[in-house]
């Protein structure tokens, strides 16, 4: 009996395999075409206005990352060392942007933003300091996936890096967004 079920087991393993769809291959590539109207076929277009905007922050945030492992110094704003807002400060007035020079004051410029509706650019800030009185660090967003936002900024432990607002140092330090563009 025990033969018998193995014998029966292995003929339908073997016909199991023989019987699946190759697939088909094609030498030349396939298109598809889509029926309809052109308007039920196109995406809308972006401004003018955002498209400049899109490009400025995409500018900005490759100055900032021109910066990455920069070691941190208090109040450096070149390559031998650089502090957070000294960052942010040094990649936007590379862009023609004129901003504080202190995250505490960065912080009330612009439009304050909750966190869903970040995007690349955008400001954020941070009370890391024992007291935590006042705003004390910023950081650039530099990618938006979802819930899970990167900015650069300078860690006092590591230099020039990027982060994810997920951590729970940074997630726990976070006051507030801002829109500067």
């Amino acid at each position: 009996m025990l033969r018998k079920t193995l014998y029966f087991l292995a003929l339908l393993t073997i016909i199991g395999c023989g019987s699946a769809k190759k697939k088909r291959t094609y030498s030349t590539p396939r298109t598809v075409t889509v029926e309809g109207t052109a308007e039920n076929t196109t995406l809308p277009e972006k401004s003018k206005k955002e498209e400049r905007k899109d490009k400025k922050a995409e500018n900005i945030i490759a100055t900032a990352l021109t910066f990455s492992g920069t070691r941190y110094k208090f109040g450096g704003t070149t390559r031998k060392g650089m502090d957070c807002s000294g960052l942010v400060y040094v990649a936007l007035k590379e862009n023609d942007i004129v901003f504080p020079r202190v995250s505490y004051q960065m912080a009330e410029e612009g439009k304050r933003i909750k966190v869903g509706q970040v995007q690349k650019g955008d400001l954020l800030f941070f009370k890391t300091g024992k007291s935590g009185k006042r705003i004390n660090h910023v950081g650039l967003v530099v990618d938006v996936k979802g819930n899970d936002i990167k900015f650069i900024h300078a860690s006092t432990s590591r230099g020039v890096i990027v982060s994810s607002l997920r951590e729970g140092y940074w997630n726990y330090a976070f006051v507030k967004a801002m829109r500067i563009l």
